[in-house]
């Protein structure tokens, strides 16, 4: 019997020692950490064995395969072992999609992904298809192979899961964009990253479909290198000529084309507003172009759809300050069309686990727009260092709860307090997740 270990006792590692053992391997998880209770009960009931708080490597060593959770970087001593020992190391998303027949369209970028892949789901949804949704989103791809039996997934796909991917196919890949994150785990360089990205591309052939920003100058400048068979679908908002097939922006409207059959939809009646939406709901209506989704249907998803948690998200106004939870902008460029979409002065709350962040895109945006700056990190040398000259008033805090407290302080009546950090949340909080539910918390309990 093969022996497959996979490492990491979360989401993802549960769910590839799942669908492990259905497929009747001899299974092996292993977590260097805690394993939280209810994947603890899931390994149980399904007879997996496991260890927590450390590796032993004897029982890693004699794997046949490896199923490497994304969290893992690839130069630590553990992966640096199995992989001298000549055992291959796979991502989840490799695993689970070896037995999955759906069709599946995939979604990767620095920014927007979530937003994206929620939205076409719910078109899907709307459609009358029987979809999954999984990726770096929702309950684990693996898990939902396993136990389920979908004629669709919705893939959202970040860098760590493409890294471990060589067989795997999208039908239809998205790319949203291409800026400067995670550059700490690709020896910050970005042509790694870049090549991480484009990993999405891989195994495409003529029938499938390549979905991308024209607008996006990484992008754009490592088509010629990369291109796969697919069929090119770009999205734009600055080149307003008709497309055969794509979406682009005129005259307060978007249009989407495919074999020279165009719809439209005017800007205003988007349920997403903001011009960072506008590519969101580019790619997502072409994508369901494409499978031949009745455009009333596409129409109304368009104009129905409530967004994502901690992505823009309206929490409160109190006494005429609105607060946003923008949690999720974990980089400058998501914090960047944060900042670009406010039209009021703005209490800005930022910070965190800094990535390797370069700020300067944000400077003009800033002295512009934000006259309070909230530094929610353990260090903020940086934010002080790039800031200072910038804004009114700059303070430290090391909690939500404090953030929200400062701000209310200082916000006057007509502003928006914006929790948009650049940022991870690994120094003070969970993930970003936590600190969006902390921040909203804090909001609700002034």
């Amino acid at each position: 019997m093969e022996r497959v270990v996979v490492l990491g006792g979360g989401e993802s590692g549960v769910g590839s020692a799942v669908l492990a053992k259905v497929k009747g391997f001899d299974v092996f998880l292993s977590d260097s950490g805690k394993i939280k209770d209810d994947a603890k009960a899931t390994l149980a009931k399904w007879e997996i064995e496991y260890e927590e708080g450390g590796h032993t490597m004897e029982k890693i060593l004699n794997a046949n395969e490896v199923v490497k959770s994304p969290g893992i970087p690839d130069n630590v001593p553990l992966i640096v072992a199995i992989r001298e020992k000549g055992i291959g190391i796979i991502s989840e998303i490799e695993f689970a999609g070896r037995y999955d027949t759906a069709k599946k369209i995939c979604i990767t970028g620095s920014n927007g992904k979530t937003t994206t892949t929620s939205l076409i789901y719910f078109m899907l949804k709307n459609a009358g298809l029987n979809v999954g949704l999984a990726g770096n989103i929702g309950q684990s791809y693996a898990y939902q192979v396993a136990t389920c039996n979908y004629d669709y997934y919705v893939l959202e796909l970040s860098s760590f899961q493409l890294d471990g991917m060589y067989d795997f196919k999208a039908d239809i890949a998205i790319l949203m964009n291409i800026t400067p994150d995670h550059l700490d785990r690709y020896d910050f360089k970005m042509q790694n990253y870049v090549n991480s990205k484009f990993r999405i591309t891989r195994n495409m052939k003529e029938e499938d479909c390549f979905i991308f920003c024209e607008d996006d100058p990484v992008t754009i400048g490592q088509l010629e290198q990369i291109v796969s068979r697919a069929k090119m679908l770009p999205f734009t908002q600055k080149n307003s000529t008709p497309k055969e097939n794509g979406a682009w922006v005129g005259d307060e409207k978007m249009y989407v084309g495919m074999n020279g059959d165009v719809d439209y939809i005017y800007l205003k009646e988007l349920a997403l507003q903001g011009k960072h939406n506008v590519y969101n709901s580019m790619a997502a209506a072409i994508a369901a172009k494409a499978i031949k989704i009745d455009k009333k249907v596409i129409r109304e998803s368009l104009m129905t759809f409530k967004g994502v948690e901690h992505r823009m998200e309206k929490v409160l106004k109190i006494k005429n300050v609105l607060y946003i939870n923008d949690s999720k902008a974990t980089n400058v460029d998501s914090a960047w069309y944060a900042l670009d979409s406010m039209t009021t002065p703005v209490v800005w709350i930022a910070g965190g686990k800094d990535k390797g962040n370069d700020y300067g895109p944000l400077f003009n945006l800033v002295k512009e727009k934000v006259r309070v700056l909230i530094c929610m990190g353990v260090d903020n040398t940086k934010l002080h260092r790039d800031f200072e000259d910038k804004v009114d008033m700059i303070f430290d805090v090391l909690s939500a709860k404090e953030a929200v407290q400062k701000a209310y302080e200082v916000a006057l009546p007509g502003e928006t307090v914006l929790l948009s950090p650049c940022c991870a949340s690994f120094d003070l909080f969970k993930s970003y997740e936590d600190r969006g539910r902390q921040f909203k918390d804090a909001v609700r309990a002034l």
